[in-house]
């Protein structure tokens, strides 16, 4: 059994070895070499969502360099990661792994990923600063249950195996995701958490319009539900729709459906920001063109961004009919399913393996200049433990890359 399960008494002990918790190590033994610091991890092996992530691509981070606006892309967290971006945002990220060798690229819808396109190189870099730096590993380890000691500081105890071992630490760092055992040892320390629900997943529906049609996108939707308006391009697959606009959708309506148990009626406006009298002009100019008078609707999209196989199904209530045929009570409802079709969700799929929820840790009862509990000194969050997530597209990285520099700052001191 290794030495870190000794009476020792560590400076920091940091449970959970993901993003937060590499980056909060490496930043507080970086900047205080003589901390001992320890790292506890209960998979097999640590950083497992950065290898899985962006289909083992690794999506870093994403390039949007105004903390103003980077707060706009997480539906819960905003507010309080606005001044925690103004110490380290998306470019501090990439200055701190292109100065350990990883280059990072743009794509053209801003996710920022490794040159190598293999998130091998992401987990490798910190693996390697946090060797380099003497933090110290341990996976395959449990955290049982953690106790305010008398003297100051915190008795841990965790399991390796079937042995149960006590830990000694005067700061303890909490970065392990929303893990619902953890959140209730977090409770037992007189915090206030947030009933984890799933963020990020698409959505099961069917329905004729778009039954046969996996595979087909259309690139500018916007989608309605209850309080909750999104844009962005849209998916149809074989259980009803995903993609970009409707992880968005997800993200920001995650309390919602999971208060309706994920069944819920969902507005499709097919044309992006098209509105219905805009829609219903273009449909007439259509029906008025010459050259539409012998050709069959179904088969002549009047929107170019509307594929053709999409659209026979949207008009295949007005029948086999010509344009210059087409009644204009037809071209108004028409314009009605293109603008404000109804859809029914039915029920959640799960994003990948990326799995994302909305919960954790009350951000009220945490400091966000350091990390540090309000309730307790020398307890700090970072990460997904933390009521903070954000829509697919980096965000989530980038949240943990920032509350674990910020608390590792802290945790040096």
């Amino acid at each position: 059994m290794p030495s870190y399960f000794s009476d020792r008494t560590w400076n920091v002990v940091i449970t959970g070895g993901g993003p937060a918790g590499f980056f909060a190590a490496i930043r507080c033994a970086e900047l205080n070499p003589h901390l001992n610091i320890l790292i506890i991890e209960k998979a097999s092996q640590t950083l497992g969502k950065v290898l899985i992530s962006g289909g083992g691509r690794c999506n870093v981070t994403h390039a949007c360099f105004d903390p103003a606006k980077l707060v706009t892309f997480y539906p819960r967290g905003g507010n309080e990661l606005r001044g925690a971006f103004s110490r380290f945002q998306p470019k501090d990220t990439v200055a701190w792994f292109e100065s350990r060798g990883v280059k990072l690229k743009t794509e053209a819808d801003g996710r920022m990923f490794p040159v190598t396109d293999s998130s091998e190189t992401v987990a490798e870099s910190l693996r390697g600063a946090a060797k380099k730096a003497g933090v110290k590993v341990q996976i395959g380890t449990n955290l049982l249950r953690v106790d305010k000691a008398p003297r100051g500081g915190f008795r841990l105890e965790v399991r390796q195996e079937a042995k149960v071992f006590p830990i000694q630490t005067k700061k303890l760092l909490i970065a392990t995701g929303s893990d619902r055992r953890i959140l209730e040892i977090i409770r037992s320390l007189g915090h206030t958490t947030v009933e984890p629900v799933p963020s990020l997943f698409t959505f099961n529906i069917k329905d004729k319009r778009i039954e046969g049609l996996a595979g087909v996108s259309v690139e500018d939707v916007t989608l309605r539900m209850e309080s909750v308006t999104v844009r962005g391009p849209l998916l149809i697959t074989h259980w009803g729709l995903s993609g970009p606009v409707v992880l968005r959708c997800s993200a920001w309506s995650a309390r919602i459906l999971f208060e309706k148990k994920y069944a819920s009626p969902l507005t499709v406006n097919w044309l992006g920001n098209y509105g219905l009298d805009a829609a219903l002009e273009v449909l007439q100019r259509n029906k008025d063109w010459k050259e539409n008078t012998r050709r069959k609707i179904g088969t002549t999209p009047a929107f170019s961004q509307i594929p053709v196989r999409l659209w026979k199904q949207l008009t295949e209530f007005i029948g086999d009919k010509n344009w210059a045929d087409v009644t204009k009570a037809e071209l108004h409802r028409l314009a009605q399913e293109l603008i404000t079709g109804e859809f029914q969700i039915t029920g959640k799929g799960q994003f990948k393996e990326e799995f994302v929820t909305a919960g954790g840790v009350s951000l009220k009862e945490v400091d966000f200049k350091t990390m540090q509990s309000r309730l307790l000194d020398g307890l700090y969050f970072a990460g997904e433990v933390l009521d903070i997530d954000g829509i697919t597209g980096g965000f989530n990285f980038q949240s943990s890359w920032t509350t674990g520099w910020l608390a590792g700052t802290a945790l040096s001191e």
